[in-house]
């Protein structure tokens, strides 16, 4: 793999990773009709290291909440406090970090179908499908009134149900973070929190992902040594612009129509997609 063509799809992974507009329909756009594989045997490393690149992304960016999670879940099971707070105190970051747990059950449930949506990867006309319905999906969440829940006030159904979104996004074309954040609208989430809890819970839905394609990437010998510097450029690529993205959807979300503007161009790259299908697939 050249460098140039690293670069370019840690940039297109960045990107579409976090904004609504399908990480997965976006690269298999570009690798069934342009030819620019990435996801072949010989580069399965490639696809665990651009998920990686964009995991880091997630990391930096809510450390503070990944930080407080972490030591009050601890101060919680140990019931020592934290920071002069009553010993085995339920706090908010403990109930989240329990709510991002139960979101993430849903995922179990698709993993004997793993390879059944890998192989709709191959398929534009099904990619385009898919993203039109993202558009649906994003057009319907810039309409829903905001909510006044949080981490506080969520229940397990409503983590249940988020979960469930993430779990169905599985299939390629469907944007992840357009998924779940419109279903955490409808459950009566704060914009702010729906995005926070979207984008907390896909940290152990990467790892899983990215830990499969390992395991599988081993058991194939598909490990190009000569590949890695490429590799990590383009793993670095992703991390830097994915970070930028989230920047910029934070900016973008206390705009109650962002998500409506996102529709019109899935909807655009959706018959785009199919138009190119007829001529070129």
């Amino acid at each position: 793999m050249s460098i140039i063509k690293a670069i370019f799809l840690g940039l297109i992974q960045g990107v579409s990773e976090f904004l609504p507009i399908s990480s997965s329909g976006h690269l298999s756009i570009f690798q069934n009709l342009f030819s620019l594989e990435y996801a072949a045997d010989d580069h399965l490393l490639f696809d665990v290291m651009l998920h990686v690149g964009t995991l880091a992304a997630v990391f930096v960016f809510y450390w503070k909440d990944i930080r407080a999670m972490a030591r009050d879940t601890v101060s919680f099971v140990t019931g020592a406090g934290a920071e002069g707070d009553e010993a085995g105190r339920f706090k908010p970051t403990v109930r989240l970090l329990f709510l991002i747990l139960v979101a993430t059950l849903p995922l179990v449930l698709v993993l004997p179908f793993h390879s059944a949506v890998e192989r709709l990867s191959n398929n534009t006309y099904f990619i385009a499908f898919a993203l039109i319905v993202t558009g649906v999906l994003l057009y319907i969440s810039g309409k829903l009134v905001e909510g006044r829940r949080n981490e506080k006030t969520a229940s397990v159904l409503d983590a249940l149900a988020v979960g469930a979104a993430q779990a169905v996004a599985v299939i390629p074309g469907l944007s992840r973070s357009g998924t779940t954040i419109t279903v955490g609208l409808s459950r009566g989430f704060r914009r702010e929190f729906a995005v926070r809890f979207s984008f907390l819970m896909s940290i152990p839905a990467i790892l899983g992902s990215a830990l499969v394609t390992l395991i599988k990437a081993i058991a194939q010998g598909g490990i190009v040594w000569a590949n890695v510097p490429a590799y990590i450029i383009g793993m670095i690529v992703a991390g830097v612009v994915g970070y930028f993205a989230l920047v910029l959807l934070k900016k973008l979300i206390l705009s109650g129509d962002v998500f409506a503007k996102f529709a019109y161009y899935c909807w655009g790259v959706g018959v785009l997609t199919l138009i190119l299908s007829l001529f070129l697939g």
